[in-house]
């Protein structure tokens, strides 16, 4: 069968599947389980609203406990057996994990990402939504800045390594460093420091989202309380800092804790530019180099990412309904 025909009746199929799940819910609600009529129609009518509702929501709900919450629980009971599976060894491949120094590395490393990446690309997000919105170009400016975001990971790094390269030729820091008669230095390779050349590329893709949502944010404050502040004598930076920072504190909190969780979760750009080696693994990638050959091991560290990220995930939930009220 043609792609084409198996496209448009996956579309007619599931298009007409949920209409159909609609309508005949709709109708066994209101003709069969809670008709209005009877000794009281009115109740009938109240409790149908209550429930319809929640038709609407169980597709969700079920798509959800199939490919969400069955999948964690499966990927839990998996990491209690060994590499074969066939062998129940309880907490066995966590002893052995959290005995790893290349987990521990990996655990440091995702520290400092966390640490880094989130507040530096808050920071010149913040800063950028600021200055742009006081130019005349600063639509292109922001067009400019935003445009990264349009990248993947992998490009992105594909771009920075040309920007990394030894070759003075080709690499922008080399070729400084050539201008000054200083030998060409790898610096994917440099101990610790390697871990900082590989977060700015996370920065350069992130400031563009955070001073999307932070400059609609600055536009979203009140006039009168900045006319107020300057009729009071308030300088520049004191308007930016005790004026309009703490207005859109609520929103900058939840755009750190975006990146955040996308920092817990970024495996492309490590695995890209330096595969994982020279100290910069971290534990996506930990989990990507036992991911073929010990699915128990894997999944264990896949948990332990879960774990880390739940938190900090149901805390940016909040935030943001807070927001929202």
């Amino acid at each position: 069968m043609s792609p084409l025909i198996q496209g448009v009746l996956t579309i007619i199929i599931g298009v007409g599947g949920c209409i159909g799940y609609f309508f005949a819910s709709n109708l066994i609600l209101d003709k069969v389980i809670f008709p209005p009529k009877g000794a009281n129609p009115g109740r009938n009518i109240n409790r149908a609203n209550m429930v319809r509702p929640w038709l609407f929501l169980l597709p969700a709900i079920l798509a959800l406990g199939l490919y969400l919450v069955y999948p964690v629980i499966g990927s839990f009971w998996r990491s209690l057996f060994n590499r074969a599976g066939d062998e129940f060894i309880g907490l066995g491949n966590y002893i052995t994990m959290f005995g790893d120094d290349q987990f521990r590395v990996s655990l440091f490393n995702n520290f400092l990402w966390v640490l880094v990446v989130p507040a530096a690309a808050t920071f010149f997000g913040l800063l950028v939504a600021q200055l742009t919105d006081r130019m005349k170009w600063g639509n292109i400016a922001k067009s400019l800045i935003f445009m990264p975001m349009a990248i993947s990971f992998v490009g992105a790094s594909l771009i920075w390594k040309f920007v990394y390269a030894n070759n003075p030729d080709i690499g922008m820091i080399n070729a400084v460093r050539d201008v000054f008669g200083l030998d060409p230095v790898d610096v994917l390779q440099l101990p610790f420091w390697n871990n900082f050349f590989l977060m700015v590329i996370l920065i350069w893709i992130q400031t563009g989202f955070a001073m999307v949502i932070l400059s609609a944010a600055l536009r979203g404050i009140p006039e009168e309380t900045v006319e107020a502040a300057i009729i009071d004598g308030a300088n520049p930076f004191q308007i930016f800092f005790k004026i309009k920072v703490p207005q859109i504190m609520g929103t900058i909190v939840v755009v750190w804790t975006t990146i955040t969780i996308l920092v817990l979760k970024v495996f492309d750009i490590v695995y890209t530019m330096t595969g994982g080696n020279f100290g910069t693994e971290i534990l996506p990638s930990y989990m990507m180099s036992y991911m073929f050959r010990d699915d128990g091991r894997a999944t264990a560290v896949a948990f332990v990412i879960m774990l880390i990220v739940l938190p900090v995930m149901i805390w940016n939930i909040a935030q943001a309904r807070k927001e929202m009220r």
